[in-house]
């Protein structure tokens, strides 16, 4: 049985007091971090030499770009200019499809062999702590070097055409996968792990039957979604002639086909939305089917 205490009883104006210190000195601590990240900003803004003043005179020119870059559709001829809007339907067709290809094989690949290096990666598998380290190292170099430098690279080595694209996409792929799948397998359950190394497992088999059902659906997920980025990656590949619909829309942007611009924009914003919106439908009933009693 516990008694009530009265409002000005010593206990509660004791612990009144002890609740006041700690929420002056969170408050203290909060701006605190909030002067030092306006500090940082500020300073990181002096290094990029971010110019507040002309910023603000040049604004207008993005919105006015983008309104050039509209055609002018009437009512009266509105299929004749449509049909002069999308002259190039066909050749921009059969690039953009390119694209889509591109991020699919290169996702596929990068996919598989950040796959094949997650469960070295991992700090919960890895017996080898060197290797460990070789292979989050080389993930690492993977995922930092930008697609498009990897794509010039190869563009270099190979010629012009959709094979730079697909190994910029899928080397970069292979790093960041590689390092999520990582994360994934380090939060997994050990007990099966355990139970199978007790019972003289080797480690191919310890993975195989006990790390590889835990983590599948997630790594199925993740892929989806790095479909998704890599198709938006895939769109400028073409800047450096990796191929897809990039090479035209770099070239209507340098010779000023304003109309152009923005047909093919607009192909690739609607590309990205069904295949957004596809992969979004996939990803879930992966998880639904994960979470199913």
């Amino acid at each position: 049985m516990t008694l009530p205490l009265a409002s000005g009883a010593p206990a509660i104006a004791t612990h009144a007091e002890l609740y006041r210190r700690e929420m002056a000195a969170k408050r203290l601590q909060t701006l605190l971090g909030l002067a030092i990240f306006a500090i940082c900003v500020v300073l990181a803004g002096i290094g990029a030499e971010v110019d507040l003043k002309k910023f603000a005179e040049n604004a207008w020119r993005f919105p006015k770009y983008i309104l050039e870059t509209m055609p002018t559709l009437r009512l009266a001829s509105f299929g004749a200019d449509l049909k002069e809007w999308y002259w190039g339907i066909n050749g921009w067709l059969k690039l953009l499809w390119q694209t889509v290809v591109i991020a699919y094989v290169g996702t596929v690949l990068g996919a598989v062999g950040g796959f094949l290096l997650c469960f070295v990666a991992a700090g919960n598998l890895g017996r080898s702590t060197g290797l460990r380290w070789v292979t989050r190292r080389f993930l690492e170099f993977c995922r930092t070097v930008p697609e498009i430098v990897f794509a010039l690279i190869f563009v270099i080595a190979f010629g012009l055409g959709p094979l730079p694209g697909v190994l910029a996409i899928a080397i970069h792929t292979m790093g960041a996968m590689g390092k999520l799948f990582s994360e994934v397998v380090e939060n997994i359950d050990m007990k099966p792990v355990d139970g199978l190394t007790a019972t003289g497992a080797g480690w191919w088999q310890t993975v195989r039957f006990a790390v590889v059902p835990q983590v599948l659906s997630n790594f199925a997920s993740y892929t989806l979604l790095r479909f998704e980025i890599n198709v938006r990656g895939a769109s400028i590949m073409g800047f450096v002639g990796a191929g897809g619909i990039g090479q035209d829309l770099i070239e209507a942007i340098r010779k000023f086909y304003f109309t152009d611009v923005s047909a093919i924009l607009l192909l690739i914003i609607v590309t990205v939305m069904l295949i957004d919106y596809g992969t979004e439908r996939l990803r879930h009933a992966l998880l639904s089917l994960e979470h199913r009693p």
